[in-house]
């Protein structure tokens, strides 16, 4: 019999709500992701909601054809915008995240997507997700193709024709100020492509739990978090992994560097780690409310917000720079 897969972020977050009143605003609903672009914001999450605001106060609704949860979203230049969800669904915006258009659905394969990837032209993308789901556009999002996980050694290159295709939940992909691409996956797996995405090339596993989150820096630095708390930190793009202490066993969900140079993470449990030495060492923030944060951002206001199982919040740069605990 096959072995129990680990659940994937998405339906960790909506098991924890499961059964929960309607929020009378989705702005505290259940959110998964948030973008930012041009002074604007957009968030997804469940039943499809879709919501971008100028100020981080008022939320409007967006114009959405989807009812799915919706696990994450990208923004990119003139008002271009991505969101992918369950149902294996991609959405496009063109004005900013206001209104959608279904680009992509796959009826015989349901199965999530979890992240997705554009460049800085936004042009060239990629969509993530369960059972090593792949998606790539080249044309802005317009269009997107399934193919196989280009992973390198994958059992389908290999002699055997009898072998199965690697089969994992794709969490996160993110890319590198050096444009090296990593992916975190469950299972323990961990891969980088130093060719946007054309192949991938497993890295050394530092741990055999799932990973939820990547955040890599530069000069080949790189953190890889999920799990119970567990964080690792490379120093050669992957290559090599020291374990960070946390103080938590919270599943870490998201990441982000600040304008000012610390790092951020967050995740399960009202989490916020903040570290002021590259990822080294951390300090252990926990919110009063202890909702699980799913992703975070900071705005070029420099305000930061994180959302999560009670929607939007703003991180406050005095809590966020209160006591150790």
């Amino acid at each position: 019999m096959r072995p129990a897969r680990i659940c994937t972020l998405a339906v960790s977050f909506a098991l924890a709500v499961a059964g929960a009143a309607e929020a009378p605003l989705a702005a505290r609903d259940l959110l998964l992701d948030i973008a930012a672009a041009g002074g604007r914001m957009v968030v997804v999450g469940a039943r499809g909601h879709i919501l971008h605001s100028a100020d981080g106060r008022i939320w409007h609704p967006a114009r959405v054809p989807v009812d799915v949860l919706l696990t994450a979203v990208a923004l990119g230049p003139g008002g271009l915008g991505w969101a992918v969800g369950h149902d294996a669904v991609v959405l496009r915006s063109t004005d900013g995240g206001r209104s959608w258009v279904d680009v992509y659905a796959d009826a015989e394969d349901s199965s999530p997507l979890l992240d997705v990837w554009m460049d800085s032209e936004g042009i060239h993308g990629i969509a993530v997700g369960a059972y090593s789901r792949y998606l790539v556009t080249r044309d802005g999002g317009r269009h997107w193709a399934p193919v196989p996980f280009p992973v390198a050694g994958a059992p389908e290159a290999e002699a055997d024709p009898d072998a199965l295709p690697l089969d994992v939940h794709l969490n996160a992909i993110r890319e590198a100020p050096s444009g090296a691409l990593y992916l975190a996956a469950e299972a323990g797996h961990v891969f980088r492509s130093d060719d946007r995405g054309a192949s991938w090339m497993p890295l050394p596993s530092p741990y055999v739990g799932s990973f939820f989150g990547v955040l890599p820096l530069e000069d080949d630095v790189v953190l890889v978090f999920g799990l119970r708390g567990h964080l690792y930190r490379s120093t050669d793009g992957g290559r090599h992994w020291a374990r960070v202490q946390t103080g938590t066993q919270e599943m870490l969900t998201d990441g982000i560097r600040l304008q000012d140079g610390r790092l951020l993470l967050v995740g399960l449990g009202g989490v916020v780690l903040v570290s002021r030495d590259g990822g080294r060492t951390f300090t252990l923030r926990v919110r009063p409310d202890r909702a699980g944060l799913s992703a975070v951002l900071q705005r070029g206001d420099g305000r930061v917000f994180a959302v999560g199982e009670k929607g939007v919040v703003e991180l406050e740069r005095g809590w966020l720079e209160g006591p150790d605990r």
